[in-house]
This record gives structure tokens, C-alpha cells and sequence, in this order.
């Protein structure tokens, strides 16, 4: 779900494999599209899997076609299925060319014959396309079969691992999970074509302070230790779980290991490996362990683990900004303290979910991706901490920008109390900049106009004048600032009087820039009997929708849209009875757009910050 983004975004970062599962009736959906371009950011080979081939409607190379057009995927079948829906019995291994039946519904009793009649020229046309494919990327290989020979299916199956691991075969296998038919062939699958850690390139990471200086780390057990910590988690007994995976070296528990990112030294306690249900503690964790550290007090996701002689920092990992939140308040007086305490940890595993506290209203905020985002922060105050709490009303998470350039603005900050005063002055230009850029500082002074050790200052006060905003307080986002001119005082000039001036300077440059307020659109998809088409798309027109096109899928109609957030709260209860409860939607993060005159003014009425 798209409200989770996150927890797939620090999987795909640690993973060396994974297998992408898509519904053999639906295929591709847009939630599938986001994950596999987050996959594809972090270079993972896949293999597919698609499931459900036992239901109504299911259609094995649609799914296959669906990942070529919409994924962009070299995708090729190395199973065929026999039969779909309530007629599939099983499949046909493409490269052993045989085909696997299973006798019973769960799954259990296989046999093994050869491919039924009807079927052999359509198998062989999947292995030769599926055999060219694989073989491209072999040399020895592509010899061999441009000479005509005959290749072993275990050299077959090593060049289609050489592919697979490079990233540009995606094999797809076929079955159905739930009745335990093509789980076995699939895992096998994993063993077959998913490179292990030392397949992989060596990691890279920079050296502390040397952005440019890269160095690699390989999947080596005497290589210098190093590991990124990718997941933090509460556990009621242990207490804080780090989860790490390790890209170089070894790690006995009880060692102290160097968090590079904080530049911090830290004792790791146990050492354990989690399953589902159950852990196992370990003595030492090498290169390609995931594991889970009890005793690391300060480490943050994303931060690198590695020891204090030979430090490296590794990529971290990025992740989307909230774009929903809500006021949060406990039902009772006496679970304010619980309630701070089970949101600071909530907020310690989740970098999406974040807490703050209106300095007007004095109100605690919890900012998330979605609302089903933070009903669950909700529902685990409540599991979890015992606290039982309430929720306001939805908030959309607006930004400000500005549109035009504002040239000389000037800010002087000059307070004389008696004794020592206060003295800052600054000229700026101002303009937008590029979107995603955020706040971008240019300090052009020459001949020592503002000395050297006050710049920092002026960029501070500037950039925290863009945390409010001058139309509605919402964060000023993806602005230029060029310090220009300015002066100071021998005796009255500081680094406070300069973060005024700069803070001043912002605002009064907001105003001259022709400031805007923006909000976020979400890609929209329903999809739902062509029955109710009509009436769907004039909701989402009403919502300040665009819808962008309809396509049809599976005996479905598929709507896609672009829709402001701030009119998608409530819209799953509106589309049941719109549809009599047979459409469905998704919707994720698509981009900041400004808001309509009309629709600016109320929200800044409703912000009460109106000028």
C-alpha cells in the first residue's frame, strides 16, 4: 500500500534479490509500478511470480505483457501454465521442457510427463526467445549457440542467471500460493537465478567529511566491517532493535562498533536473527547477514555502521515527506506522558511519520503518509502503549513557493539598549527555484562588506524564515537566495543580529516574489464495471479532478486521474456507494501543484493567517 512506501524503500535498499508477485487477474497495478521503479532505483534483480492463476479470469502472458509494456521489463516466461482459472492443473518447465501436474487441490502429490500436444509449438517459441535472451550476455555461450550446438540446461540456466543478476531478464514463473502449486519451483527459482551477496558489485560508500573521496567494500569476511542500519523497532521485552545488514567484515556481539553518520562510538549488546516468530541469538554476524542489534541507543535509520579504525559512510536511503496530518490528544489527562512516549518511539522506527507541536495551539500534530497511515500509528498507541487517544479532522500538508524574482530586497536589524546594541544588515535577490531543490543559498559578497564568520548566521535566519510561511504558515519550498550586499558594525554586530536580518530579509522577499500556496496531487485509479463509469468520473471532476485516460482490464474499466489530497478524505466511503461496493482505488504521491485563487483563499481564511 502506498501509505507504506517506506518500509519498502528500506527493504529494496538491503536486499541483493527479490521476487515481484503480481495477481494473475489484474496484473500490473499501480502500486506494482511503484515498487518496481523503486526496485529499479536500487538495480535488484527480480524474478515474478504470478499468483492466483486458479481464479476466474486469470491470463498468464496478459500479466507477461502488462510487465513489458507498463514495467518496461524484459520479461520472459520460464514456466507455462496448463490451463487458467478452474481448468489449471499446473505448468510446463520452459527449459526442461516437461510438464508438472498436480493431482490434488492443495498441491501436495506432483507428477512429472511430458508437454501435452497443442502446446509443444508454443513452448518451444517461449525457449528459444526466452534461450536468445539469456545467452546475449554470455560469450562463451553465444558462441556456442550461433555455431548451431545444442546447449545443456545447465548452461541454459547459468546464462539466464548471468542475466537475472545483471538486471536485464526478469524470469516469470506461474502457480498459486494459496494452494501451495508453484511455491516449490519458485524457490528453487530464487537458489537458480538471485545472485547471493558475494554476486553482487562491492558496496560503495564515501570516507567521513570527503563527499567525492568513494570507496568500495567488498562482501568480504576480512574486509573492514560495515553495515547500514535500515529498520529500528520497539520490542516490549528487549527494548530498541536495530536492524542492520552487514555489506563487509564481521561483528562478534558485546563489540563496539563507530555509527559513521553521527560520527559516535556505541556498544552493541546481542546479536540476534529475527524470523517471523521466533529469534535466534548469534555470537557473530559476516558479509551478507541481516540481523538485529540490541544495546544501539543513538542510531537513526539509514545510519552506517562500521568500525572506528577504517569508517565509511554508505548511501543512505531517501524517503517521501508527509503529505497528511492530524491533531492527536489523549482521552485522558493522565496518558499525556504515555502518549509522548509511545509517539517518540513510533516516530524513532517510522521516517515517514513524524511529530511535532503547533507553537499557536499548543496541540501535538502527527504527520504521515496517509489517512490508513495513521489510523495504524493510532491503533498501535493503543495495542502497544496502552493509550487510547483522539484524532482531528485531516490536514493536508501544504507548502508555499514563490513564482517571481525580487531584486535589492533589504533587511536592517539595529536595537541600541544601552551598552553593547545589536547591528545586521543584508541585501538579497530572490527567486524560485528548481522544484525538489528546497532552499538554495548563493553568497556572493565581496571585499568583506559582512565578515566571513556571520555568512553562516545570515543563511540561517533566512532559511528559518522558510518554515513559516507569509499566506498561511504552511513551509516555503524550492526558493534561491543570492546574498548581495549588506554591512556590519566593529562593536554591535552578531551572529544573532545577523539571522534576524537574513530571517527578516526572507519574509520581506516573500512578499515581493508573488509568494503562492501549493498543494499535493495524488495519481488517482479506480477501477470498476463500466456500469458505473458515468458517475465516477463526475465525482472526481467535482473533486478538482483531471481525469487522464481509461483503459480496460480484466473485464474492468480503469480510470486513471490526477486529484488535489485535500478532496480525497472520505473518498472510499463515497466510491462503495457510487459503485454499490464493486470499485476500487488506489492513489499515491504524484507532485506539488498551486492551489487555485478561490481554493488559497479559503484555506488561508481557515489558517487565520490572512493579511
Amino acid at each position: 500500500h502506498v501509505d507504506f512506501t517506506a518500509e519498502v524503500e528500506r527493504s529494496l535498499r538491503v536486499l541483493d534479490g527479490a521476487v515481484a508477485v503480481f495477481c494473475a487477474v489484474g496484473g500490473v497495478e499501480p502500486q506494482s509500478e511503484t515498487v518496481w521503479r523503486q526496485a529499479d532505483r536500487y538495480a535488484v534483480p527480480r524474478i515474478a511470480f504470478v499468483n492466483k492463476m486458479d481464479r476466474t479470469g486469470a491470463d498468464f502472458m496478459n500479466v507477461v505483457d502488462m510487465m513489458r509494456d507498463r514495467l518496461g521489463a524484459n520479461a520472459h516466461p520460464v514456466q507455462y501454465p496448463l490451463g487458467e482459472g478452474e481448468l489449471f492443473t499446473g505448468m510446463v518447465d520452459i527449459i526442461e521442457r516437461k510438464a508438472i501436474i498436480f493431482e490434488d487441490e492443495m498441491g501436495s502429490e506432483v507428477t512429472e510427463g511430458p508437454v501435452p500436444d497443442g502446446l509443444n509449438e508454443t513452448i518451444e517459441e517461449l525457449r528459444n526467445a526466452l534461450l536468445e535472451a539469456a545467452v546475449e550476455h554470455d560469450d562463451e555461450l553465444i558462441e556456442k549457440y550461433f555455431a548451431g550446438e545444442e546447449l545443456t540446461d545447465e548452461e541454459f540456466r547459468r546464462a539466464l542467471r548471468t542475466a537475472t543478476i545483471k538486471g536485464v531478464i526478469f524470469p516469470v514463473f506461474c502457480g498459486s500460493a494459496f494452494k501451495n502449486k508453484g511455491v516449490q519451483a519458485l524457490l528453487d527459482g530464487v537458489i537458480d537465478y538471485l545472485p547471493s551477496p558475494v554476486d553482487v558489485d562491492a558496496i560503495q560508500g564515501h570516507l567521513p567529511q570527503q563527499d567525492e573521496t568513494l570507496e568500495e567494500r567488498p562482501a568480504d569476511d576480512a574486509a573492514p566491517f560495515s553495515a547500514l542500519a535500515f529498520k529500528i523497532a520497539t520490542d516490549p521485552y528487549v527494548g530498541k532493535l536495530t536492524f542492520f545488514r552487514v555489506y563487509s567484515g564481521s561483528l562478534p556481539s558485546g563489540s563496539y562498533v563507530l555509527n559513521a553518520t553521527k560520527d559516535k562510538r556505541e556498544r552493541v549488546g546481542r546479536i540476534l536473527q529475527m524470523h517471523a516468530n521466533k529469534r535466534d541469538e548469534l555470537d557473530e554476524v559476516f558479509a551478507g547477514d541481516i540481523a538485529a542489534a540490541i544495546g544501539l541507543k543513538d542510531v537513526k535509520t539509514g545510519d552506517t555502521l562500521t568500525t572506528e579504525s577504517d569508517p565509511i559512510i554508505l548511501e543512505a536511503m531517501n524517503f517521501p515527506e508527509p503529505v497528511i496530518a492530524v491533531a492527536i490528544e489523549p482521552k485522558t489527562k493522565v496518558d499525556q506522558d504515555k502518549l509522548t512516549n509511545g509517539l517518540i518511539k513510533l516516530a524513532d522506527e517510522d521516517p515517514t511519520f513524524r511529530v511535532q507541536t503547533d507553537p499557536e495551539t499548543n496541540q501535538v500534530i502527527i504527520s504521515g503518509m496517509g489517512e490508513l497511515h495513521l489510523e495504524i500509528i493510532v491503533d498501535r498507541l493503543k495495542r502497544e502503549f496502552s493509550v487510547e487517544a483522539n484524532i482531528g479532522r485531516p490536514q493536508v500538508a501544504y507548502r508555499e513557493t514563490i513564482r517571481n524574482r525580487a531584486e535589492k530586497v533589504e533587511a536592517k536589524f539595529v536595537r541600541q539598549t544601552g551598552g553593547r546594541g545589536q547591528y545586521g544588515h543584508v541585501v538579497i535577490n530572490i527567486e524560485p527555484s528548481e522544484p525538489g531543490s528546497g532552499f538554495v543559498f548563493d553568497d556572493q559578497i565581496v571585499g568583506g562588506v559582512i565578515p566571513r564568520e556571520y555568512i553562516s548566521s545570515v543563511s540561517a535566519g533566512l532559511k528559518d524564515a522558510l518554515d513559516s510561511g507569509i499566506l498561511a504558515g504552511y513551509p516555503v519550498i524550492d526558493v534561491k537566495v543570492e546574498l548581495i550586499d549588506g554591512s556590519y558594525h566593529d562593536v554591535d554586530s552578531s551572529e544573532m543580529a545577523f539571522k534576524v536580518a537574513g530571517s527578516m530579509a526572507m519574509k520581506e522577499g516573500l512578499k515581493k516574489a508573488r509568494a503562492v500556496l501549493l498543494e499535493p496531487i495524488m495519481d488517482v485509479e479506480v477501477v470498476t464495471p463500466a456500469d458505473y463509469m458515468g458517475d465516477i468520473i463526475g465525482d472526481l471532476s467535482s473533486r478538482r479532478g483531471r481525469v487522464g485516460g481509461m483503459t480496460d482490464r480484466a473485464g474492468a474499466r480503469v480510470i486513471g486521474a490526477s486529484v488535489p489530497l485535500g478532496e480525497m478524505f472520505g473518498y472510499s466511503t463515497t466510491l462503495r456507494s457510487l459503485s454499490q461496493g464493486r470499485a476500487v482505488y488506489t492513489m499515491q504521491f504524484a507532485q506539488y501543484e498551486e492551489v487555485p485563487k478561490s481554493t488559497a483563499e479559503e484555506i488561508m481564511a481557515a489558517s487565520g493567517k490572512k493579511d
